[in-house]
């Protein structure tokens, strides 16, 4: 069977919320509370040593922050089944999950951030989904050369496979 080719996300988290440094202390960590389908459907389709890059959105400024590894692929979100928890979802059944998650674990944390400003002016990234106006998606893919070029940019230790 041949190798799967690893895949490159971005996955977005308010800091005050939880973000990079929480990641860094705990080491691995549920991505829990994701309520969009599209997001989902992302987290879906992850495989175990994807990468994504840590994004601190709903901050001054916004942008990329790190890099964290997929650890375990999608299991459904137990948040949707807790009815203390905000993200609980009363139509989502446990026989039929609306909602899944993924675990991540850290990787690396950028020495400074990028703002999304940064990411918008740099012409090597035109078409990442960030930088486009509208752009919401909490999980979202990202090209392998956009991927390379936010490490070089942020002077990252991590390497692509």
């Amino acid at each position: 069977m041949p190798k799967r080719v690893t895949k490159y996300w971005l996955m977005k988290s308010e800091p005050g919320t939880y973000s990079i440094d929480d990641l860094e202390r705990d080491r691995t960590e549920p991505w829990d509370g994701v309520r969009n389908y599209q997001a989902r459907n992302f987290m879906r389709e992850m495989a175990e040593g994807d990468l994504a890059i840590f994004y601190h959105s709903s901050t001054n400024p916004p942008g990329a922050v790190g890099v964290c590894r997929v650890s375990r692929e999608a299991y459904p979100d137990p948040t949707q089944f807790d009815k203390n928890s905000s993200y609980y979802d009363p139509k989502s059944r446990k026989d039929d999950p609306r909602w899944s998650l993924v675990d991540v674990e850290f990787a690396e944390k950028f020495a400074e951030p990028i703002s999304l400003q940064a990411l918008k002016e740099d012409s090597s990234l035109e078409g990442m989904l960030v930088t486009q106006k509208g752009s919401r998606l909490s999980v979202q893919p990202v090209d392998k050369k956009h991927f390379r070029r936010l490490l070089k940019v942020a002077r990252a230790n991590t390497k692509l496979r």
